[in-house]
């Protein structure tokens, strides 16, 4: 195509006689490769050299029409073996074109692309200049960092302004890092190692410098917020502050106990105070060692019913868990004075506390339990629930019952053969207690409970009627109310049941209280079976 395009251009150029040539004319030719912008060096500057001069001659030839048609057939064939000699040699240019693109055309076509290879070039950046307004950015624009930038999407240009006051503080990182950027001047070339360096240690000299000037400022703030420790120190000096340990405040409490001229309020808050220190095992034994078990033990027999109270308070604290204050306080009398207090008139209170320290004092202790029952602690437990007034107790004694039962029958039920453990059970065998319940009554006692509306109260009773339920069998069997009160409990947890596991609860409280009432009322049946066989 551009071959024929080249001999339309000459062949248009040619005058059609041999008397029209001229010196230009037959020149022609060459000069439309000079035109073309095509280059003129190496091998391809040959081959349209070669092609240039091929064409000159045979247009000259047809000028003056010297050739005949067989020469004019050999240029011919010359000229096209001169074009493909120089396509060959070509390893640059994909096709042979002798037209010329004009420069306009390349600007229209390439737009595009010129304005991305402008915004590549930093050296042809436009720097916008931001306010407080929003501003359109244009294309090939360097906009500073820092700036809001947003995307106006009803021109959809892109507008950037500087940040408000308000974000001033967010912005500072930014400043002070574009600051650091300013005072090392930097370029766009490239940069040797020292100088990385150098540039390095600066900005650590920067920021070093920045960070003591935070630092005093923070000093200034907490020297305002608060005082110096040496000046603490000498404050408590001035106050003459001790640290006192357990041992040595428990004595100052004994003693202020025990002084005649303390007066009630006094040795009850000493009381107070020793009933916190005498939890612990290691101060109960203290206690005891400083001759504090006796005095609260004798404390017992006041006549002001706040010291009673307080006492017996502090006894329990002692005795609970700790062997040695159990032995060390039944040696003393304390058993038979807090039985005295629970079988008397007294404030319901100190029977509270009173029935606190006598279980402290039963409970894993085999022989103040056959003490209790050698001095009639059954019987006087038994009265507690005749009085008026002490509905309080009820549960608490029927809970204590529960856990000496069990603990005896958790011991004789162990595979533990040692010696020590065999003498402990050989203790507990001595403690008839369970005959000494059926025989007083207490199986009535405990199943009238039911009756109460608390279902802590009833969960505590069916487990101890399921405990007593082989000793009370015939006593529960006779008893018409206890099967009364079980249809009704039964009917009014299958209910509560049931709402428990719509709810999703299906392991729930209630349930476990259902269970029991109808283990007790299958066991109770299968024991009439039993006795009508």
């Amino acid at each position: 195509m551009g071959v024929a395009y080249f001999e339309e251009r000459a062949v248009a150029k040619v005058p059609s006689s041999p008397q029209a040539c001229s010196s230009s004319q037959v020149h022609m030719a060459p000069k439309l490769f000079a035109r073309s912008g095509l280059p003129g060096h190496g091998r391809q500057g040959i081959c349209w050299a070669a092609g240039c001069e091929l064409l000159r001659l045979t247009a000259m030839s047809y000028c003056i029409g010297l050739l005949s048609i067989a020469a004019k057939l050999n240029l011919l064939v010359l000229l096209l073996s001169a074009v493909c000699f120089c396509s060959c040699l070509s390893d640059r240019i994909p096709e042979f074109a002798l037209t010329k693109t004009e420069e306009s055309d390349l600007k229209e076509e390439n737009g595009a692309e010129s304005i991305a290879e402008d915004d590549l070039d930093p050296e042809d950046l436009e720097v916008f200049y931001p306010t407080h307004q929003w501003q359109t950015v244009r294309p090939g624009q360097a906009v500073p960092a820092g700036l809001h930038v947003r995307l106006n999407l009803q021109t959809g240009e892109r507008e950037a302004r500087l940040p408000d006051n308000k974000n001033e503080k967010s912005d500072m990182k930014d400043q002070k890092k574009r600051k650091r950027l300013d005072e090392m001047h930097v370029s766009s070339n490239s940069f040797t190692s020292q100088e990385l360096k150098e540039a390095l240690a600066k900005m650590k000299e920067k920021e070093k410098a920045e960070s003591t000037a935070e630092q005093k400022a923070n000093v200034g703030d907490v020297r305002k917020r608060f005082r110096p420790i040496e000046e603490l120190k000498k404050e408590f000096e001035e106050l003459n502050m001790k640290i006192e340990t357990d041992f040595e405040l428990m004595v100052k409490l004994i003693h202020k106990f025990n002084s005649s001229s303390s007066t009630l309020d006094e040795k009850v808050a000493a009381l107070y105070d020793l009933e916190y220190y005498v939890h612990q095992v290691d101060n109960a034994k203290d206690f005891l060692s400083l001759g504090g078990l006796q005095l609260v033990i004798n404390g017992l027999n006041s006549t002001e019913p706040v010291l009673k109270e307080h006492s017996a308070f502090v006894l329990g604290a002692a005795l609970s868990s700790n062997p040695k204050v159990q032995v060390e306080a039944i040696e003393g009398g304390a058993l038979q004075k807090l039985l005295v207090i629970l079988a008397t008139e007294q404030p319901l209170a100190v029977k509270k506390k009173a029935l606190f320290a006598l279980s402290s004092m039963l409970r894993h202790f085999p022989y103040a339990q056959l003490q209790f029952l050698k001095l009639g602690g059954l019987q006087v437990l038994r009265n507690l629930f005749k009085e008026k007034g002490t509905g309080a107790l009820h549960v608490r004694v029927v809970t204590l019952l529960y856990d000496l039962i069990v603990e005896k029958m958790l011991l004789e039920d162990s595979q533990n053969q040692e010696d020590q453990m065999e003498e402990r059970i050989q203790q507990y065998r001595q403690v008839n207690l369970v005959p000494a319940v059926v025989e007083q009554g207490w199986c009535v006692i405990i199943s009238n409970l039911l009756a109460l509306p608390e279902h802590d109260t009833r969960e505590k009773v069916l487990k101890t009627v399921r405990v007593l339920m082989a000793a009370c069998r015939d006593g529960f069997q006779v008893d018409h109310a206890l099967g009364t009160t079980l249809s009704m409990l039964r009917t009014e947890y299958e209910e509560l049941a049931a709402e428990e596991q719509r709810e999703g609860d299906k392991d729930g409280y209630f349930k476990e209280l259902l269970s029991s009432i109808n283990t007790i009322i299958q066991e109770l049946r299968s024991g009439h079976l039993q006795s009508d066989l």
